[in-house]
């Protein structure tokens, strides 16, 4: 049975290929291939960090809590404020992306590269701020007792607010010291020795009676749960094993490790996506300079890295919304 062909077309004839199909050129049609296929990777990593929070959802890290720094403000609570600066950087430079196609449009090479020089600058500082906030998170701010089940123990005052070991605990002399390769065991080495132990903790608990326990257990309100005087002692003296410090792969001091986990690797991977789009962007900026596209007769290398950095903010949305704010 032979087939049927239409033609179609003011010749007449079939679609046979060419260079722009659906009047994109092999370049713009390659890079949206590459967005949905990274689209797809972002929304696989989202996925498991949401089922992975619905899993320990009773005991998960509250995000106003551990992102509440801000610089220069040291001991000031301002949750999530910084992260909120850092996403408005980000949708600004892609505002600016946005001018220098529009720009590249009108062939106007002056305007392209002082677009593209915002650009630039504007991913810079985000990256430096997420710089900025993964040193926090790793230093941490408080510390915090971990049990023998794994669990975080942290400390607060009437009022309920967060108090650091260092204020109610004096380091002792020491009392071991830290296992190197040549020493360890199996011949490894030893992360950092916590700056208290947890004897040193526990006196001085008990030398401040105004200082409670509260748990990584998220109660019926929506807050971690503190406990008793006389339950915070109990536990301290039944089940506190360690100290944690700050936030690394094995450990957390804001609770549940696996937050860490997902947190350095998700916004690990978008800032990863964010350098190499600047890099990409600079290599543009100075091809711009040169008149490069100028001779060539049109910007659309600068179309094609937009659609990539406009992919870049689109994603840092859903990370904002999803790690932040839900």
């Amino acid at each position: 049975m032979e087939a049927t062909v239409i033609r179609t077309g003011t010749e007449g004839k079939t679609w046979g290929g060419g260079n722009e199909p659906l009047r994109a050129s092999y370049g713009k049609m390659m890079m949206w291939f590459f967005i949905v296929s990274d689209a797809l990777t972002f929304s696989g990593f989202l996925a498991a960090y949401g089922f992975s929070r619905f899993k320990f959802i009773d005991s998960w890290p509250i995000a106003d809590e551990v992102f509440n720094h801000f610089p220069f403000l040291h001991g000031v609570d301002a949750p999530m404020y910084y992260v909120a600066l850092m996403t408005f950087i980000l949708i600004f430079s892609s505002v600016t992306m946005v001018l220098a196609v529009d720009a590249g449009h009108q062939m106007k090479q002056s305007k392209v590269a002082f677009y593209m020089f915002l650009t630039v600058i504007g991913g810079i500082i985000f990256l430096g701020s997420q710089a900025w906030e993964w040193k926090n998170f790793i230093q941490g701010e408080y510390g915090a007792v971990t049990t023998q089940g794994g669990n975080i123990l942290q400390f607060v005052n009437e009022d309920g607010k967060r108090v650091a070991l260092a204020d109610f605990t004096t380091a002792g002399p020491a009392t071991r010291v830290q296992h190197e390769r040549s020493n360890g065991l199996w011949f490894t080495d030893e992360p950092d020795l916590p700056t208290y132990t947890v004897q040193e903790v526990i006196s001085g608990f008990e030398a401040n009676p105004n200082l409670y326990v509260r748990t990584q257990t998220i109660n019926e309100e929506g807050e971690k749960t503190i406990l008793s005087r006389q339950e915070s002692q109990r536990k301290l003296e039944q089940e506190a094993v360690g100290i944690v410090e700050g936030a690394n792969l094995t450990q957390n001091e804001y609770g549940v490790p696996l937050f860490a986990d997902f947190f350095f690797f998700i916004t690990g991977f978008h800032g990863f996506h964010v350098f190499t789009g600047v890099m990409i962007n600079i290599i543009i900026f100075f091809n711009v300079l040169i008149g490069t596209y100028e001779r060539r007769g049109h910007y659309e290398m600068v179309e094609k890295v937009g659609l990539y950095w406009h992919f870049v903010d689109l994603v840092w949305v859903f990370v904002f919304t999803f790690f932040y704010l839900v």
